[in-house]
C-alpha cells in the first residue's frame, strides 16, 4: 500500500484482488478520496453487521461463527499494523458494529446473544438470511 499504512480492506474468506489499490481495490488512504474517519463511517453505515479485527484473530473467528450459526453474515474489515495502532487509542479490536450502532468486542457480542437480545436485534437490521 502506498502512502504510509492505512486499512486494507478483505471482506473475510476471499482472496485479495490483484487489482491496484490494496485488497479488493480498497483502500483508506486514496489520493485526494474520502478521509479515513469518513471511509470507515460510510463502510459502518453500508453494513448490517460489521466487524473491524486483525489478521488470524481468534476472537474475531468466534464472532463470526456465532453470528453465522444464528443466519447472520459479518462483512470483516481486516486492519494493518499501522491502522491498528491508530485505531487502538479509539476502541479495542475486533469491533462489532450491528446497524451502524457499536455492540463491542466479543464480550459485547456474547451479552447480546445470551440476553436473548442479538436475533432481535440483527432482524431489526435486516441481516439474518434463514
Amino acid at each position: 500500500m502506498q502512502g504510509g499504512g492505512g486499512v486494507s480492506c478483505a471482506v473475510a474468506g476471499e482472496a485479495p484482488s490483484s487489482r491496484a489499490g490494496g485488497l479488493l481495490g480498497l483502500t483508506f488512504d486514496p489520493p485526494g478520496g474520502e478521509a479515513p474517519a469518513e471511509r470507515i463511517g460510510r463502510l459502518v453505515r453500508e453494513s448490517p453487521v460489521m466487524i473491524f479485527a486483525r489478521r488470524g484473530c481468534c476472537m474475531c473467528h468466534v464472532m463470526r461463527c456465532l453470528l453465522a450459526a444464528v443466519g447472520a453474515h459479518a462483512t470483516v474489515i481486516e486492519l494493518d499494523e499501522a491502522a491498528e495502532e491508530a485505531a487502538a487509542s479509539a476502541a479495542a479490536v475486533p469491533t462489532l458494529f450491528v446497524g451502524g450502532t457499536p455492540v463491542g468486542g466479543l464480550d459485547g457480542l456474547m451479552g447480546l446473544h445470551l440476553s436473548g437480545r442479538l436475533i432481535p436485534r440483527l432482524r431489526e437490521v435486516s441481516a439474518l438470511y434463514v
